[in-house]
């Protein structure tokens, strides 16, 4: 079992979570556990890593120098250890020059970004796209990316055990590969490992759109186990009117407790508001004067995006109270 990094989040992780980590790996025998320090946790965290040294039962090796490796009578893992948080360059460019017994698989394992992904430092620490094919390996295992990514048919990103956000779609998962022969195209497959799956619903609308609770609700997944372990946000775009604009929250406000955390995400939506809405409120008097004043904040320019955020928020709530349409 390769770990590309990243094991802990930090250099200085609590006992209980250095100590438990390594308890899960020993009550896992039968497989053999090869970590790689990565940017997080790199091999600068020699209090770290000297403790792990101690504790770790024999099925769990640390890898601390970039060398080859012999992990199997016919198989070699060529390691980049991540030495500090910023090293300043492609730790897998020694792969290429490096030598094996024939007819032995070359595995590498390595923590940084590709060329994918760009770069904050000019591209001095990214590994390249064809790595695979310049350092002659049956397969490249890579971490820091967290979620699942495929670069070619030999190099990809497995992830993380558990997702941490919305830009990696879906339940985390791992990889088994198998690699049928020297030369043979890897055989990939995903294993989902993480208990909740992160969502994010486009739900585009438009003021003369009808049944938007039913709309809304149509974008939900299933009840049950699918809601309670879903991760899910709503990002709501368009334009609705005022009254659609208090049925979308209340519809957001029903749905939230079924899931492990709901978000709606209002950053792209818009709300019209007339004045026969307003006339719902109050023709005169001081809740009409409010509902002016709130109007008025709400389309305001010169005033902060946040504020008028506020002021429309607030113009939703009264409304919805005056009008009985109470979230």
């Amino acid at each position: 079992m390769f770990i590309a990094g990243d094991l802990f989040d930090t250099e200085t992780p609590s006992d209980a979570v250095w100590r438990q980590a390594l308890d899960a790996m020993d009550g896992a025998k039968d497989l053999q556990w090869w970590i790689l320090p990565g940017n997080h946790d790199s091999l600068f965290a020699e209090a770290l890593w000297d403790r792990v040294r101690v504790k770790s039962s024999p099925n769990v090796t640390l890898i601390d120098a970039p060398e080859p490796i012999e992990i199997a009578p016919n198989a070699v893992l060529l390691p980049a250890p991540v030495p500090s948080k910023s090293p300043g360059r492609d730790l897998t460019d020694w792969m290429p020059d490096c030598s094996t017994s024939e007819g032995r698989l070359r595995i590498g394992l390595a923590h940084g970004g590709t060329l994918t992904f760009g770069s904050e430092d000019d591209g001095a620490e990214t590994i390249p796209v064809d790595r695979a094919t310049t350092a002659r390996l049956d397969y490249l295992a890579l971490g820091d990316w967290h979620g699942y990514n495929r670069i070619d048919d030999r190099t990809f990103y497995s992830g993380s055990p558990e997702g941490d956000r919305f830009k990696h779609q879906g339940r985390a998962a791992c990889l088994a590969v198998t690699i049928p022969d020297l030369g043979a195209k890897p055989d990939v497959t995903r294993i989902e490992t993480g208990r909740f799956c992160w969502r994010e619903i486009p739900l585009p609308l438009t003021p003369q759109q009808d049944g938007l609770r039913g709309a809304f609700d149509a974008a939900l997944p299933a009840n049950g186990d699918a809601r309670r372990n879903t991760l899910l946000r709503i990002r709501a775009s368009g334009w609705v009117q005022l009254p659609q604009r208090v049925e979308l929250d209340r519809a957001a406000d029903d749905a939230a407790p079924s899931f492990g955390y709901f978000e709606l995400n209002d950053d792209d939506l818009k709300t019209e508001v007339h004045p026969d809405d307003l006339d719902e409120i109050d023709q005169g008097g001081a809740l009409r004067m409010a509902a002016d004043t709130l109007r008025e904040e709400a389309g305001d320019i010169e005033k902060s995006s946040e504020d008028r955020a506020v002021a429309e928020a607030a113009l939703r709530r009264l409304y919805g109270y005056v009008a009985g349409e109470a979230k």
